[in-house]
């Protein structure tokens, strides 16, 4: 047979499971939070791989990313009731990103991506986006386990932390969260009406978990 070719190469196993968006919903919220606790853990073992030393600071590769998403909402024929509270969520808080430090990440990290084995095991998927940068992005995508399983997404955080959460880390997770939301409809647009629809009730719980950003603490956090 002929050798491989040199590079890099990722072996997958089948996993006898569900999708944890599937599971959690049914489940008890204690049970949901101890999931969300192991995904918590797992993604601070993933962080732990630090960025390339020739990786970009990241103060400017995300206002870069900030001025394409203004461009976007701007453009977007279809704008938020409360838009302009997510562009002053936005604007107010560009220095957050100085100095964040980066690491591996897994790209698209909730309940999508997630499934649940018949040994009652959480296992992470689709490592297809990973990339490199500051670690509390990653938690941006954590609308999703909101929406699904509120108690999975307090696990998440206090698993990830092994407990309480510093106080800055809930002011990042409020402005990447608002950024994110802010240019979603405009990418959902090209997917058609479904998918904008979803975005826009997103919008709306992130604005009600937020109050319209007069608070840091999301509405769904609850520490078990």
């Amino acid at each position: 047979c002929r050798p491989l070719r040199r590079g890099a190469y990722i072996l997958y196993e089948w996993i006898d499971g569900e999708d944890a968006e599937t599971v959690l919903p049914s489940l008890p919220p204690a049970e949901q939070y101890a999931y969300g606790e192991s995904a918590g853990r797992a993604l601070r073992l993933l962080h732990a791989i630090p960025a390339p030393e020739t990786q970009e600071d990241w103060e400017a590769r995300f206002n870069r990313k900030i001025d394409r998403k203004i461009a976007m909402y701007a453009e977007c024929p279809l704008h938020y009731a409360d838009g302009g509270a997510f562009l002053r969520c936005v604007a107010e808080n560009r220095a957050l990103l100085h100095g964040r430090p980066q690491c591996f990440r897994h790209g698209d990290y909730h309940t999508g991506n997630m499934r649940i084995g018949q040994d009652g095991r959480l296992y992470i998927i689709d490592f297809d986006r990973f990339d490199f940068g500051d670690r509390w992005e990653e938690f941006n995508r954590i609308v999703w386990c909101a929406q699904v399983a509120p108690p999975f997404a307090s696990g998440m955080v206090d698993g990830y932390f092994d407990g309480d959460p510093p106080p800055a880390f809930w002011q990042c997770l409020a402005f990447y969260i608002g950024s994110n939301t802010l240019s979603s409809v405009y990418w959902a647009i090209d997917y058609g009406e479904e998918e904008v629809q979803v975005m826009l009730r997103q919008a709306g719980d992130v604005m009600d978990w937020y109050d319209g950003f007069q608070r840091v603490i999301p509405g769904w956090y609850s520490s078990l």
